[in-house]
């Protein structure tokens, strides 16, 4: 067997994990992220002085990439203690901090929090959703170089027909993130432009993607490249799925009101679902228009890719309603509560109703984007929002309690506590101090398209020089850091330079 046909074989026909070990995995990256602010804080209270940025990128790789990478190989059988470990750390900061408070030193922490409620939150961007498609594009990261090496768990990789593995949520996770700042949603936010206006943006935007995605095609098929080809199909690739999904969206929210998506997403998951089950359209996915699994012909060739993208489509129009709701105008910490309620009691309602589905209609399949599958990626999306609004949240309250305190990619505070020396529960204007806008979080966001293909590119150059099945624990750690350490370096030293590598 061919070193090529090995490769291929290690990452198929795996049936993935459960739901709620995924889940679990997804609630570690905003703890991670509420550690990380709270050490900044705690540091600049101790310090008084603000970091550089080689000390700022030291902290947002120790906190944000280490262990991401960690409880996704090595650290995934003792996640238990992973989590133990980050929250007394935290809990221990948060403690520090409040001990330590330069503001409100003799008030009860009852007045203090009343008083957090009514504090105006302003911010650019809104940060959970930032750090929720940072969070996303480090996981795939890690996951298209880490699923080629023995230390990553088989049950974490993509699925071949039915189940739910980690690198399953990826692609759908990209999808939700791009939707909740596509330009229908930026439209609405800041009141610009028409409807034809945001379809000609997003037609103009989807061009480079038709040149990476040819691209891809003819890099993979000339140097003979290992492919999984029940994942989109011989010729298909996630960038073709992503031209489709926003030219079809942007469409549709010509003719819809945005603030009806979540009837268009219920639709077509509904529609598309009743197709797989009464009609020839399952047995053309799974065995091709001959039943016999031909990939004769572009549809067959291509099947998996093709008519996947109608899932997809779906997720795109979740998280577009998504993204409306969330940047509606909202001004006090208080609003961003009930938010982060709200959007938690909806991924347990879906959740539940995930489970009625498998149970009832049909299981989770990537390999389809059925209505399981979908459910289940808005579900898990949601989570991991709601928990980075929580922790934004408490993140904003430590602010609240040291005068001057700022954290890379966080809201403001418009208006801050009076000091202990003016002895006085007034507020008054914040400190004039310049926020650093120099992070990891805000750097990748900024070029999140740039590190998904520098991500990609090394992971082939890795693939081709090393032989990943047969490498040791250690050496695929090194790997993995020092891969990761690069595409984050230059992605920051863009970000520093104030380098916008964008071409549309």
């Amino acid at each position: 067997m061919s070193q090529k046909q090995m490769k291929e074989d290690f990452v198929s026909n795996l049936n993935g994990t459960s739901v709620l070990e995924i889940t679990k995995g997804l609630c570690y990256p905003p703890l991670c992220i509420l550690v990380r602010g709270l050490l900044i804080i705690f540091s600049q209270h101790l310090c008084s002085s603000s970091h550089t940025w080689r000390t700022q990128f030291f902290i947002d790789f120790v906190f944000l990439i280490v262990p991401m990478v960690a409880i996704l190989t090595v650290l995934h059988p003792f996640v238990g203690l992973d989590y133990l470990t980050v929250i007394i750390f935290g809990v221990g900061l948060l403690y520090q901090i409040y001990q330590r408070r330069t503001c409100y030193a003799r008030v009860p922490v009852q007045k203090i929090l009343e008083k957090f409620l009514k504090t105006s939150l302003e911010s650019e961007y809104i940060p959970a959703i930032s750090s929720f498609r940072v969070v996303n594009s480090v996981f795939t990261a890690i996951a298209i170089l880490a699923v080629d090496f023995p230390l990553f768990p088989r049950r974490f990789a993509k699925t071949e027909l039915y189940g739910t593995g980690a690198m399953d949520f990826g692609v759908g996770g990209f999808i939700f993130g791009s939707a909740m700042v596509c330009p229908e949603v930026k439209r609405r936010k800041y009141m610009e432009g028409s409807r034809f206006y945001c379809f000609k943006k997003s037609l103009y935007s989807v061009w480079p993607l038709v040149f990476l995605g040819i691209g891809r095609l003819v890099i993979i098929k000339s140097i003979g490249y290992q492919e999984h080809f029940t994942e989109y199909g011989v010729h298909w690739n996630f960038f073709f799925t992503i031209i489709v999904v926003k030219v079809v969206a942007s469409l549709l929210l010509i003719i819809f009101p945005l603030n009806k998506s979540w009837i268009m997403a219920i639709s077509i998951t509904v529609l598309y679902q009743l197709a797989l089950d009464f009609t020839p359209l399952k047995r053309l996915i799974l065995y091709g228009t001959d039943g016999s699994g031909t990939r004769v012909g572009l549809l067959n060739a291509n099947r998996e890719g093709i008519i996947s993208t109608l899932g997809y489509v779906a997720i795109h129009m979740a998280g577009v309603q998504t993204g409306s709701y969330v940047l509606k105008n909202k001004s006090h910490s208080k609003d961003w509560i009930k938010v982060m309620c709200c959007l938690l009691l909806v991924a347990i309602s879906l959740f539940i109703s995930l489970y009625i589905v498998q149970v009832n209609v049909e299981a989770a399949s990537r390999r389809m984007a059925n209505l399981a599958f979908c459910i289940w990626i808005i579900a898990s999306c949601l989570i991991l929002l709601s928990g980075l609004l929580l922790g934004d949240i408490i993140l904003s309250f430590a602010k609240f309690l040291i005068e001057g305190a700022v954290v890379p990619c966080s809201w403001k505070l418009t208006q801050s506590p009076a000091t202990n020396r003016k002895h006085s529960e007034s507020l008054v204007p914040e400190a004039e101090r310049k926020e650093p806008s120099v992070c990891l979080i805000t750097a990748m966001n900024r070029h999140q398209l740039i590190f998904f293909l520098l991500s990609n590119v090394t992971t082939g150059l890795i693939n081709l020089m090393v032989d990943t099945l047969h490498s040791s624990t250690l050496w695929a750690l090194f790997l993995l850091y020092f891969y990761m350490f690069t595409n984050c370096l230059i992605t920051y030293v863009a970000h520093l330079q104030d380098v916008t590598i964008k071409f549309w």
